[in-house]
Parts: structure tokens; C-alpha cells; sequence
């Protein structure tokens, strides 16, 4: 299948909004192998640049090369630095706090998202998008109890802060400011800044070297690297661009709901009707979120298709 073929995969919103759940699932499995890596001693940088690695090394190929892209390039690898980094407090905070809290913390980033879209592309917060933004908070509020979180727990979910509204950002960028760069060009653009943001935090982290220590740790790098990176990014790269950033956003929040799960069934954390309420609030976020009209097909895509 050629780069340019992608384009003439069509999504229709429903069906978009369907990939972007599945990709959240995959991306609510990141804790399973955070917490094994941490078992392993393996540090919060060097667990984030595991991640990105494989995907980088299968999608170099589709690095831009021309001219014209070159800005929308670094745009997204810019982005994707900054979403990198922040990576590293939501990482540790899942060794240090209930995933049910994490997850809370992590899931208040379609309000961010939303204000990215007015800020950045002027995108208008109808009624819709407040009372997605409004659902996936409230999920957040009954959830996040002070009086049930340790201190260490507590200061760990203020570093996880940022990751949410890193990831607001990549949201519009990826789905609105890509210009002529196809899905994988963004992919790969974003995750080449991730990964030039972590590297210096990785090798510092391992003494200067970065290479897995035991082949336990290089078989969960490498599952952890397809499951939660390379499979469900290059499905959500695609799928984000039909749907928006509004959307987007909220159908990603099903990753609240897998945290809670993987929390029950792996590590024996509570799940109860506080829990399951948070759950179907998030999934109505999905229903009410609006898709935006599908922006024109820029000029210079839609001839290298009909070349293709």
C-alpha cells in the first residue's frame, strides 16, 4: 500500500469516532507495562522513549522530505516534544497513585483541547462541546478525592498536570494544522520530537546508555512499543483528521474507563458504582462531542493521489 493511498480511506464520523475508542483502549494499557518496566527499575523517560522507539524505527521511512512540508514538520515535531516530555509526570504518577486518579487527571485534556481549537483554528464551543467537556469533567470530580490520596500521591498527580494539556495541543495540531502532511508523515513527526525531547532525560536516567538491560525488559519494550504506540497511533492519526479535535478529544476519553479496568483486574484497585458512573459519563461525552464538517482537501494531496 503506497503513502498516498491512505487518502482514499475513508472514514465516515461514526466510524472514526469508533477508531479513535480502540485506539484509547490500546493507550490505557500503558500502565500494565509502566508498572512492570518501574518492577524492573527502569526510569519514567527512558519507559516514554521505549514507547516511541519502534514506532519511530517502522515509520522513519515516511519522514518529509520536500520543501514545502518542511514547517508543518517541525510544527508537529515541536509538538510532539513538548507531549514527550510531559509524559514523564504521568508515568510516574502511575507508580505513585491509584490509576483511577491518574486517569481522572489525564482525562481533563478535552477541555484543553477545546480551548486549543478557539485559540489556534478558531474553532467556535457550541453547546456541545461544553457539555462534552462538562461530562468528562464531572467523571473527573467524583473521582479525585483529596482525602483518600496519600501526599506522595497528591504531588505526583500535580506533575501528571501537564500531560493532559500537552495533549490538548497535539490534538489540534495533529487534526487541524498538518497542512499537505499525510497520516503517517504527522505520526512520524511527532514521535521524531518525542523522541529527541526524551533522549538527553533517558541517557541521564541510565547512566548515559539506554539499552534494555535483560531480555524480560526488551520483550516488554517491544509489545509495549506495537499495543500501546505504533498500532493505535497511525489508527488515530488517520481517524483524528475526520472527526476534529472536539471529538477526537472526547471519544479518547474511553481510556478513563480501560485505566479503571486495567486497575480492577490487574492491580485489584477499587471499582464500584462511583467507578461505573464515571464510565457511562465519559461515554456519553463521546455521543453529545460534535464533528465538525471535514475541512477541503488541500490542492497538492488531491493531485498526488489521482498520480498515485
Amino acid at each position: 500500500m503506497s503513502v498516498f493511498s491512505l487518502s482514499r480511506f475513508e472514514l465516515s464520523p461514526a466510524s472514526a469516532t469508533l477508531v479513535i475508542v480502540v485506539t484509547a483502549v490500546g493507550f490505557g494499557l500503558v500502565p500494565v507495562f509502566v508498572r512492570e518496566l518501574q518492577g524492573l527499575g527502569t526510569g519514567p523517560a527512558t519507559i516514554a522513549l521505549y514507547r516511541y522507539a519502534i514506532s519511530v524505527l517502522v515509520l522513519l521511512p515516511f519522514l518529509p522530505r520536500e520543501r514545502h512540508k518542511r514547517g508543518k514538520a517541525l510544527l508537529l515535531a515541536g509538538a510532539g516534544a513538548v507531549v514527550g516530555l510531559s509524559v514523564i509526570g504521568y508515568l510516574e504518577a502511575i507508580s505513585k497513585a491509584p490509576l483511577a486518579a491518574v486517569g481522572v487527571v489525564y482525562m481533563s485534556y478535552p477541555a484543553f483541547a477545546a480551548l486549543f481549537a478557539l485559540v489556534l483554528l478558531r474553532q467556535a464551543l457550541s453547546w456541545r462541546t461544553f457539555a462534552a467537556i462538562g461530562l468528562v469533567l464531572g467523571a473527573a470530580a467524583l473521582l479525585l478525592d483529596p482525602a483518600t490520596l496519600s501526599p506522595e500521591a497528591l504531588a505526583a498527580l500535580v506533575w501528571a498536570i501537564p500531560a493532559p494539556i500537552a495533549f490538548g495541543f497535539l490534538i489540534v495540531v495533529l487534526s487541524g494544522m498538518g497542512g499537505d502532511l499525510n497520516p503517517l508523515e504527522r505520526a512520524v513527526c511527532t514521535l521524531i520530537g518525542a523522541i529527541a525531547g526524551l533522549l538527553p532525560l533517558a541517557l541521564y536516567e541510565g547512566g548515559g546508555s539506554v539499552m534494555p538491560s535483560s531480555f524480560n525488559e526488551l520483550w516488554l519494550i517491544v509489545l509495549m512499543g506495537l499495543v500501546t504506540a505504533l498500532i493505535p497511533q497511525m489508527m488515530y492519526t488517520i481517524a483524528c483528521q475526520k472527526i476534529g479535535p472536539i471529538r477526537t478529544a472526547a471519544a479518547g476519553s474511553f481510556e478513563l474507563p480501560t485505566m479503571f479496568l486495567i486497575g480492577w483486574l490487574v492491580f485489584g484497585e477499587a471499582f464500584g458504582l462511583v467507578e461505573l458512573v464515571c464510565a457511562v459519563l465519559v461515554l456519553s461525552a463521546i455521543l453529545v462531542a460534535p464533528a465538525p464538517a471535514a475541512a477541503p482537501e488541500p490542492a497538492s494531496r488531491r493531485r498526488a493521489v489521482q498520480a498515485g
